[in-house]
């Protein structure tokens, strides 16, 4: 543990190989852990992982493994509902300041207020939300199910959709649901990607399908260039991580772009490997999820650190609003 530097960035001072990912794998069959990495990891944190996938699907595992300790590869809300799902379980993140730009854009006394100004809402939140808004939430949802979710609710209900605005305005679009109210917070990586570099890459990849994540911003582009009849629209395709693996097994054409965070091309080039993978921002990298180094993991399974704590009334009330949302069907894939 000498080599394991706090620096600027995270931890670091240790190189991921054959001789690392065998002591990370022998210390997590001592400590009874098992792995999960977010879709969006470092390749060498994701194929060091026992299990890889989005943040639901990962946190439902973690219920269901029989091992008693989680090391969660992945940013700290998603830590956090692996805890709410899994209350009797020690629950491990390699750096605990692998925060979310998405989760922190709302806070428990901003939603609060907003609940306060429409008392006869539905809140509806994505699983993208730290424990004390799902706490405060009617029913969560994932990417791949909001628009089951928010269809399920009374027409005549209000509706407050939190915290993506993109997602939010993605699902307002196919509902039609006019009394639905967007909380403006964003991924500042999604949000990143924009309408102008997708119509460009549209443009020099005639051939090409498309995969864009719905907390895009250039969602909306990409239906309109479908619209409009400038890209088939067959070869448009709004999923969820979960639906592009999905996705990429069925695809039809011999290159993919994909907009999302590009943590995203490993799994993806892993699930179809004679298909041509490229971002469409290829400077789409979140900097908290890659503050899950080698070192972090390292230094977890040596130390035990970091644990994630939820406190247990706020734990009850954010398994509510997921068990909700599970119980409507289709509870799909995480983000």
């Amino acid at each position: 543990m000498e080599q394991v530097v706090d620096g600027p960035e995270g931890y670091e001072g240790v190189q991921a190989g054959p001789e690392w990912a065998a002591e990370v794998r022998r210390l997590a069959k001592a400590r009874n852990a098992t792995i999960l990495a977010h879709n969006y990891q470092l390749p060498e944190i994701q194929d060091v992982a026992d299990h890889v996938g989005d943040s639901l699907a990962l946190s439902r595992l973690a219920a269901e493994v029989p091992e008693q300790t989680i090391i969660f590869c992945g940013v700290h809300f998603m830590a956090e509902t692996a805890k709410i799902l899994s209350p009797e379980k020690t629950v491990l993140i390699p750096d605990q300041r692998a925060g979310c730009s998405l989760a922190d854009s709302i806070k428990g006394e901003e939603l609060r207020a907003w609940r306060d100004e429409f008392p006869d809402a539905v809140v509806v939140s994505y699983v993208n939300t730290t424990a004390e808004v799902k706490a405060l939430t009617d029913i969560c949802c994932t990417s791949s199910n909001a628009v089951d979710v928010v269809a399920s609710i009374d027409p005549e209900r209000e509706v407050l959709f939190l915290p993506d605005q993109f997602l939010g305005a993605h699902v307002k679009r196919v509902t039609g649901r006019a009394n639905m109210h967007i909380w403006a917070g964003e991924c500042h990586v999604h949000a990143g990607i924009n309408g102008d570099e997708l119509a460009e890459q549209a443009r020099t990849h005639p051939d090409a399908e498309l995969f864009v994540h719905p907390e895009c911003g250039c969602a909306t582009s990409a239906l309109y260039l479908a619209g409009e009849g400038s890209f088939p629209a067959d070869r448009v395709h709004i999923l969820s991580t979960g639906g592009m693996i999905d996705q990429a097994k069925a695809a039809k054409s011999s290159q993919v772009l994909v907009a999302t965070e590009i943590g995203m091309l490993h799994q993806l080039r892993k699930a179809a490997p004679g298909i041509d993978f490229q971002a469409v921002n290829d400077r789409a990298s979140c900097r908290y999820m890659k503050m899950i180094t080698p070192a972090a993991l390292l230094r977890c399974l040596v130390e035990g650190a970091d644990e994630v704590h939820v406190d247990p009334e706020m734990a009850a009330l954010g398994r509510s609003s997921v068990q909700r949302m599970i119980a409507i069907g289709n509870p799909g894939g995480g983000e």
